[in-house]
């Protein structure tokens, strides 16, 4: 999809890779269109490839050898608006469940089921969230490729599991991939229903057709998400040029499918079509769910899904969370290691600050903050301040807690009215020339602007749109359309909030249940008269979309709050006091 700044965008719906020449490449013009010449000759490869055409406005969309391609523009007047058309033609943005929104913690690899009970007690009795934990490889009998069958050495008991982690009100969430093991039960049955070339020896299922979905999304349903599994992290469902040995990951191109797609066609679409077997599971099942996967497509905006990926670049995990918003698609940085214990404080900040707070100790044996590091030899030293970043990292993951109410209002908006819950500046600000370039900031929802910092800095330079801007940890005001120096300690949030906002924080809770009441604190940033809008609901179905819902209306008018509810829901939030910020 190509958006414009004119304040439109241009969807090229096809399954064939596509080339944008955005104002690169000059059209035949008529004998008395100017010209450029440069004659200088030049010493860097930057010079010599340097764009010598003329700024002409023309986007050019290349799609080699494709037929039956759609053209979709979606009007403005601003890019923000072109985005919300997109994401209600695709049906709305997602609304995942309510615990989506908390904390998920993936314990290593190899664990064994005592490894998860123990993992579990640490995060309850040392008081910090979480909501999920995933389980990776090692539960099943095989993983690469799939059997999808339980590990009875590794998980003697997985209902018991279930049971008991659901009882502390942990989810389970289930790593796996789509590529489907010979001794699989359903090896047999999708043999016919896939392409012509294997990967790790497994199947690749042509998630395109009704049958794969009933046989495998049947198999998952009865076998898993019957018995308790609230997610699945669906991996390796991108295409990658990464090869271990001789092994190359992935099917190539000229892979054939039974629905007549190749294998460019299907490397477009795999991650799109696997995440939406999982969807349908769970809405035919009325239970909502938050899934991670490695590849998207178009029209995924209405999936409970949250991209991620094994690249581990702090700055780039930024700037794929500013622009994810462009697409539909939400992103999510992993957490886990580190260079140093400052890092390590920095990259959590970010994932509390995304679409899902996700530590990934998929090779860890402990908590990132409990592990061993790399010192500037890259030899690894223990943490020495354990305990220190222990309580720095549930400072971070208590306010992610906090922050549910406030988000889960932003992913209404995003289901109801398509504006995405992640955005960059430009969104809201499409006439300040000066975020144009700014991709290490973005809003988070209607009136907070995160400004994650990396490596071992404490400081970085913010720059805040138009208004007045507070900081959120101490309360500072700055006047908008500047840039400023900031420092942040490692126990402050980096992010500012906009004069004229409510912000509901809630007392952060260990976990989010059913029957979770949020003790609301409404902070009120200036004297002027705001609003804002709470929504309650059971947080696990789709009863919401059938009226059970209440909105909560908040509104701070002459110096005082007020309060109004109405709708069908029981009360999940308690609105205990105000606090004006001036």
């Amino acid at each position: 999809m190509y958006i414009s700044t004119n304040g439109y965008a241009v969807l090229i719906n096809t399954a064939r890779y596509t080339t944008f020449y955005c104002g690169t490449l000059n059209p035949k013009e008529d004998a008395h269109s100017k010209t450029t010449e440069n004659n200088k000759t030049a010493l860097s490869t930057d010079e010599l490839y340097a764009n010598q055409s003329p700024v002409n406005g023309a986007v050019v969309a290349d799609i080699p050898i494709a037929k039956g391609i759609e053209i979709f523009v979606f009007s403005g007047p601003d890019m923000i608006n072109a985005i919300q058309r997109y994401n209600l033609f695709s049906g709305g943005g997602c609304l995942p469940a309510l615990w989506g929104l908390g904390v998920k913690y993936r314990v290593k690899g190899d664990s064994k089921d005592t490894d998860v009970y123990k993992t579990a007690r640490y995060f309850r009795e040392h008081q910090i969230p979480c909501d999920v934990i995933g389980l990776e490889p090692r539960w099943q009998t095989a993983a690469y490729s799939c059997s999808y069958v339980w590990n009875d050495e590794t998980f003697p008991e997985p209902q018991h599991l279930i049971d008991s982690l659901q009882k502390q009100d942990f989810k389970i969430n289930l790593w796996e991939h789509a590529f489907v093991h010979p001794s699989s039960p359903i090896h047999d049955d999708l043999l016919e229903l896939s392409g012509d070339y294997r990967v790790w020896n497994g199947l690749v299922p042509d998630f395109s057709l009704n049958k794969t979905r009933e046989i495998f999304g049947g198999y998952h349903n009865n076998t898993f998400v019957l018995k308790g599994i609230a997610g699945f992290k669906l991996d390796e469902c991108d295409n990658s040029n990464l090869s271990e040995g001789s092994a190359t990951w992935s099917f190539p191109e000229v892979s054939q499918f039974p629905s007549g797609m190749d294998g460019e066609q299907m490397h477009q679409m795999f991650g799109l079509l696997y995440a939406r077997v999982f969807n349908d599971i769970y809405k035919k099942n009325n239970k909502r769910t938050y899934l991670d996967y490695r590849a998207s497509g178009p029209f995924a905006s209405s999936l409970p899904a949250s991209l991620y990926s094994d690249t581990y670049n702090h700055s780039e995990y930024i700037r794929m969370i500013s622009n994810s918003g462009f697409g539909g698609l939400l992103w999510s940085p992993e957490l886990r290691e580190s260079n140093s214990d400052t890092e390590l404080i920095r990259r959590i900040q970010t994932a509390v600050l995304s679409a899902q707070t996700l530590i990934n100790s998929w090779y860890l044996s402990n908590p990132p903050w409990l592990q061993y590091n790399k010192d500037k030899n890259n030899r690894y030293e223990f943490l020495k301040n354990a305990k220190e970043l222990e309580d720095l990292a549930r400072i971070q993951l208590n306010f992610r807690m906090s922050l549910i109410s406030y988000l889960y209002t932003a992913f209404v908006r995003y289901h109801l009215k398509g504006i995405p819950p992640f955005r960059a500046l430009v969104l809201d600000y499409p006439h300040d020339e000066k975020v144009l370039d700014v991709w290490n900031e973005y809003m988070i929802g209607e009136n907070i602007l995160a400004t994650p910092l990396t490596g071992d800095s404490d400081t970085r330079t913010v720059y805040l749109p138009e208004g007045i801007w507070y900081n959120y940890n101490n309360n500072q005001k700055y006047e908008g359309g500047k840039s400023y120096q900031v420092s942040f300690s490692l126990a402050e949030i980096p992010v500012f909030i906009k004069a004229g906002s409510i912000l509901p924080m809630a007392t952060p809770v260990q976990s989010v249940s059913e029957n979770t009441r949020f003790e609301i604190t409404c902070k009120v940033y200036g004297k002027s008269n705001s609003e804002f809008t709470l929504y309650e609901d059971d947080g696990i179905s789709y009863d919401f979309d059938n009226g059970k819902y209440n909105t909560v209306f908040l509104s701070w008018k002459n110096l005082k709050g007020k309060v109004s509810r109405s709708g069908k829901y029981n009360k999940r939030y308690l609105i205990k006091k105000w606090e004006l910020i001036e």
